[in-house]
This record gives structure tokens, C-alpha cells and sequence, in this order.
């Protein structure tokens, strides 16, 4: 394929994705909603000219109960048509380059460079779309759903700067606000992308800040302080606390010391090794 051709290739998935998760969802999200409002709540609500007939018919009354549950309804089926095209368009880039671990050389257009960008920017809309939603929790649903990660039972995810790929984790875990879970990093303005999957265990806890880049491992029962990160395929054992840039293990007398508990209030002596 030429360059020109394969160039044409690229900015169709970026003109399709656009289209798809903002036209597309929100226009079938609107249709169901200027429906409701034209043919119910306009002549049941807005044409009533007494005050009293809002309660007193039953159609107004009805529509009136009804409209907080069409307005929910609507952008519920705007972000579940954004999850579909995304799974569908995202699905298609694994089968034409899959996602590999390994380092992506800048200096060439290679066929695993553009899928990556491209699957950098289709998963830019839903992430922002779902996030800043009125239901963030469902954010890890929708990666879940797409195959970019694979959060387990019971995780909360806060506001991330990335955390929406290559990511597997156990159950119960905590990610805080405004923490970094990249699985992928430029080295300077233009260098390579090292792409490694963040692996995490069950009961993991990191707190606000925290930067967890590629290639990193965390066993089960960590916990992480604020504003603290790992190196890259850095591997932190279980049963252990860590604070820091780059993470350091902390003992006994420095965990009391931070937290202002007792051994038994934090369980030190049987989760400590």
C-alpha cells in the first residue's frame, strides 16, 4: 500500500470515529428525546393554561414523573452507543495490527506507530465522555467491555490521566484521584513509545498522585502514599506500603509514624513481612 493510500487509510478512522460517537450517538439520543418532549411534554405540560390541571390530569401528572427518567434514558443510550462504535472500531484495529508489547520506533511510519495513535484517539472521546458523566463508575464497564483493560470485581477507578489500556487488575482494588496508570510512554518530544502492560493484584490501594508506568507489577495487599511512582518494570512485592519517587518500601515505625495508628489498627504484624 502507499504511503498516500495507507495516509487515507489513517484519517478514515479518525473522520468514521468522530462521526459515529458524536453524531451518531447523540443524534439517535436526541431523536428519543425531542420525541418525547414535542408529543408529551409540550401539550401535556407546557399547553396547560391552569396551574391545577398539572396534577389534577393524569397525563400531565405522568409526563411530568416520566421526563427526569427520559432526560437519564437519553444520554444513557448516547454513552451506550459511544461504547458499541468504540468495541466495534477498536476490535477491527487489533485484528488488522494487534497491540504488542514492546518499544514502537518513532523514526519510521510503521504499521504498529499508526494503529497506536489511532487507538490513542478513539479512546479519547468515550473515556472523557463517561468520566465527566453524572455515572463515572461506569468507565471501567466500558473498557472492560472494549478489551482495552480488565479491572477486576470491586475496583474504583478515580479520574485518571490515562488507565484506560493495557491494564489487568485483581479485585478490590483502589486507583485515587488524578493518578497516572499509562502503560505507554514517549521518551522526550519525539522518542520511541515503550508499550508494557501494568499489571496489578487483588487489594491494591494507591493513593492520590500516584504514577504507575509501563512494565510495572504490583503484587496483592500494597498500599501506595500520595504523590508517589514506581519505575518502569518495577515489581512491588506484596504486604508492603510505599512512598516516594521513585517507591521505597516503608517499615513499621514509618507507617505509624505517617498514619497515626497502632499496629493492630493497620494490621502490620500479620500483613508486614
Amino acid at each position: 500500500m502507499s504511503e498516500e493510500k495507507r495516509k487515507i487509510h489513517s484519517e478514515g478512522y479518525y473522520i468514521f470515529s468522530f462521526i459515529s460517537m458524536h453524531i451518531f450517538s447523540f443524534g439517535v439520543a436526541g431523536i428519543i428525546f425531542i420525541f418525547f418532549i414535542k408529543n408529551f411534554f409540550i401539550p401535556n405540560v407546557l399547553n396547560v393554561s391552569n396551574f391545577f390541571d398539572l396534577i389534577l390530569i393524569p397525563e400531565s401528572l405522568i409526563t411530568i414523573f416520566l421526563t427526569p427518567g427520559i432526560i437519564i434514558l437519553s444520554y444513557l443510550i448516547h454513552l451506550f452507543l459511544v461504547a458499541i462504535v468504540l468495541k466495534l472500531i477498536y476490535n477491527h484495529t487489533e485484528k488488522l495490527e494487534p497491540m504488542k508489547a514492546g518499544i514502537i520506533p518513532r523514526e519510521k511510519n510503521s504499521r504498529a506507530l499508526k494503529y497506536y495513535h489511532i487507538r490513542s484517539y478513539i479512546l479519547r472521546y468515550p473515556k472523557w465522555a463517561f468520566t465527566k458523566s453524572p455515572f463515572p463508575w461506569l468507565a471501567i464497564k466500558l473498557f472492560n467491555f472494549v478489551g482495552t483493560t480488565n479491572y477486576g470485581k470491586g475496583t474504583t477507578l478515580e479520574e485518571q490521566v490515562c488507565g484506560e489500556k493495557y491494564i489487568t487488575t485483581g479485585k478490590n482494588c483502589y486507583f485515587g484521584v488524578n493518578g497516572v496508570l499509562t502503560s505507554h510512554l514517549v521518551e522526550g518530544s519525539f522518542g520511541n513509545v515503550q508499550l508494557f502492560p501494568i499489571k496489578i493484584g487483588n487489594n491494591v490501594s494507591l493513593s492520590t498522585f500516584a504514577c504507575i508506568p509501563p512494565g510495572t507489577e504490583i503484587e496483592d495487599n500494597v498500599v501506595m502514599f500520595p504523590v508517589s511512582g514506581s519505575a518502569k518494570n518495577e515489581i512491588l512485592k506484596s504486604n508492603n506500603y510505599y512512598i516516594g519517587m521513585p517507591v521505597r518500601k516503608l517499615f513499621t515505625k514509618k507507617i505509624k509514624e505517617l498514619t497515626k495508628l497502632s499496629e493492630e489498627q493497620i494490621g502490620l504484624k500479620k500483613k508486614l513481612k
